[in-house]
């Protein structure tokens, strides 16, 4: 079968044109399992796709197919932001709302879709590409290796629950959501300037945190509730977005903070709420400092650690570039890529922590695949794990060069969905 492959043009309100953008809306809803969408969703998802300027990419049946009509059989946006790679923030395509229709599997449209916009995000020269994946078993074809992972733990917070020495020199204040927003989005931008493996916000961001809209149940938010941490100046440092659950729980939904102090204080703050005997988190910051300031760590569970931030490297030289090194050191780098964009090979030479890198004909020192060089972009998977686990080849020795100039000490960090 023929598809009509098409970009929708959201800003175009005429009558086809808004038939067709809620056809495919209800078609990202219906491949995720969710209810069709009422007037309001489809408004404010118009209205952030035109801030994004997302490209909305979509495969249809050709008129008079039985079938045919507004709603795709397959849907797929993207959007340029950036990514925080250590030295800069690098341009970054992000991939999101991707759907194929169950009665249309396996006929390429993914594959066409997906090729399409990768070749697009090289032409307009963004160096990365990123998405998050609800299944492990996709993406790996196209160049993406998942690169952070999001480690969900529960806080047992009943009686006994004590910091060792935490005074807090600052303060907690509960703010109402919808005045909260200009505070938890000037955190944000310092985090994200700072915390290597951030992603930057999309603009539904705003309606998720102020409460203003719920993308899950449909209309405002009235459960979330944040709280703001000032510094001893009374400067806003940090914040936390939660909601009261079941049986005495909180679920966080967003932490933020600049600093180890916020951090402790607002987790005192959440522990120290009557009648909460548990916290929960699944975006804990790898390097938070709770377990270790707490009189037992054991209060600490760790639930689950899924991959999250998927990348995918499409120039070499400049993504390099863009990321901190460890070591001193010269390594010939072989990338396999089917689609082409990232494969060659590449003399990656590290000083003072900053790499310059080039293509080059020689005889490599250690290969990979284009999606292993996601995996491995930001650190967050050793070297020499992957090269026990068959996905980086080498003499031992240019491995463990290789590695000594790769492996990061401090973990990246991204508490981004889209």
């Amino acid at each position: 079968m023929d598809y009509d492959f098409a970009i929708l043009d959201f800003s175009d309100d005429g009558t086809e044109a808004a038939a067709r953008r809620r056809g495919w809306i209800e078609a990202v809803m219906r491949g995720f399992r969710d209810d069709r969408p009422e007037d309001e969703m489809v408004e404010r998802w118009v209205a952030h796709y035109r801030t994004d300027r997302v490209i909305v990419r979509g495969a249809w049946l050709p008129e008079g197919e039985f079938g045919a009509g507004p709603m795709p059989v397959a849907t797929y946006a993207s959007f340029d932001k950036t990514l925080n790679a250590g030295r800069e923030l690098l341009p970054l395509r992000m991939i999101t709302d991707v759907t194929t229709s169950p009665a249309h599997r396996r006929r390429g449209l993914l594959r066409r879709l997906v090729e399409d916009d990768l070749a697009d995000a090289v032409a307009q020269g963004v160096p990365m590409a990123a998405l998050t994946a609800s299944e492990a078993t996709i993406y790996g074809r196209w160049g993406f290796g998942p690169a952070t992972f999001r480690q969900g733990v529960d806080v047992d917070t009943t009686t006994g629950f004590a910091m060792r020495s935490f005074v807090d020199p600052g303060r907690v204040e509960l703010v109402e959501p919808g005045t909260a927003w200009r505070h938890l989005k000037a955190v944000f931008d310092a985090f994200h300037a700072r915390q290597r493996g951030s992603v930057e916000w999309p603009a539904q961001y705003e309606d998720i945190h102020t409460g203003a809209y719920d993308f899950t149940a449909g209309g405002p938010n009235r459960k979330i509730r944040v709280a703001v941490h000032l510094d001893a100046t009374g400067t806003v440092d940090g914040f936390v977005v939660f909601k009261h659950g079941e049986k005495d729980s909180v679920r966080v939904e967003e932490m933020i903070a600049l600093g180890p102090e916020a951090q402790l204080g607002l987790w005192s703050f959440l522990a120290g709420m009557d009648r909460v005997t548990k916290v929960g988190f699944n975006l804990f910051h790898p390097d938070d400092p709770l377990a270790w300031a707490l009189t037992d760590l054991n209060r600490v569970s760790t639930t689950e650690v899924p991959e999250f931030l998927w990348l995918r490297v499409l120039d070499v030289p400049r993504a390099l570039a863009a990321r901190p090194w460890a070591a001193d050191g010269t390594v010939v780098v072989e990338v396999d890529d089917p689609q082409g964009h990232a494969a060659g090979g590449f003399e990656l030479a590290t000083s003072d922590g900053v790499a310059t890198v080039s293509p080059t004909d020689r005889a490599p020192d250690v290969s990979l695949t284009a999606e292993t060089l996601g995996s491995l972009y930001l650190s967050a998977v050793p070297v020499l794990l992957l090269h026990r686990a068959g996905r980086v080849a080498g003499q031992d020795a240019a491995v463990r060069r290789f590695a000594a100039m790769a492996d990061l000490a401090e973990p990246p960090y991204s508490l981004t969905g889209f």
